[in-house]
């Protein structure tokens, strides 16, 4: 019979440095998780906000190890619906025994008594493992632990677009202006984890065309073809 996991936390899981360095985080100190649950634009099928594919979402799932679980929306998506499917997602995680959810998020405080309220509606209870963490030391540890990333959605009235589709390596982050938060946490950017210590096999990806999307630069990412075995 499989063992019986006491205490197990979904992991919300955008696909971006901040859910990979949190959900380490977790998994060093020994907490159980049980899978990544992620929100996924149903009529476009790329992860919510991000634009990334949902193929290469299902491959991170795959390389980190987890069961991954879907929220799927609609494009433009109303707040109602979205807490709705949230909430049924949720609850059928609850009838599975979980009763915790972690989140990457850093020090936005209304977004955290956001999720809270929400959790506690279903019963669940909200965790935080980066919670009040210096931004620019956590971008720091991102590259010395040896992740890789790819920024691939940019706010236009932040960054320029360049920024969207460059590696996130020591000079990504050197370059960033000073009014923009070393982690993107106020919404400047967001990225695609590809390679790390939780991974058991790095992503084989490819940078695609860039585009301007309603105030956004998105970086298009591809799965790398592979020909026919010699």
């Amino acid at each position: 019979m499989p063992a019986v996991v006491h205490n197990p936390v979904l992991f919300c899981w955008s696909g971006g440095k901040d859910s990979a360095l949190a959900l380490e985080t977790l998994l060093r100190d020994g907490v159980p998780v049980s899978g990544l649950l992620t929100t996924v634009t149903e009529s476009y099928e790329r992860i919510a906000m991000h634009g990334v594919r949902r193929s290469l979402l299902h491959r991170q799932a795959e390389a980190v190890g987890l069961p991954l679980y879907e929220v799927r929306i609609p494009a433009g998506c109303g707040n109602s619906l979205y807490e709705a499917r949230m909430e049924e997602a949720l609850r059928a995680q609850l009838a599975l025994g979980v009763r915790r959810v972690a989140f990457g998020d850093i020090f936005l405080a209304d977004l955290r008594e956001y999720r809270e309220r929400n959790l506690a509606r279903a019963g669940m209870e909200a965790l935080f493992p980066l919670w009040r963490r210096d931004t620019g030391a956590l971008a720091k540890e991102f590259c010395r632990r040896g992740f890789r990333a790819v920024a691939v959605c940019v706010d236009a009235k932040r960054l320029p677009a360049p920024f969207a589709g460059r590696e996130l390596d020591e000079s990504f982050f050197r370059d960033l202006p000073a009014d923009v938060d070393p982690c993107g946490e106020n919404g400047e950017f967001h990225s695609f984890v590809y390679q790390g210590p939780l991974f058991s096999r790095p992503l084989d990806v490819e940078r695609g065309e860039v585009v301007e999307r309603e105030g956004f630069y998105f970086c298009d990412l591809k799965e790398k073809p592979h020909g026919p075995a010699a």
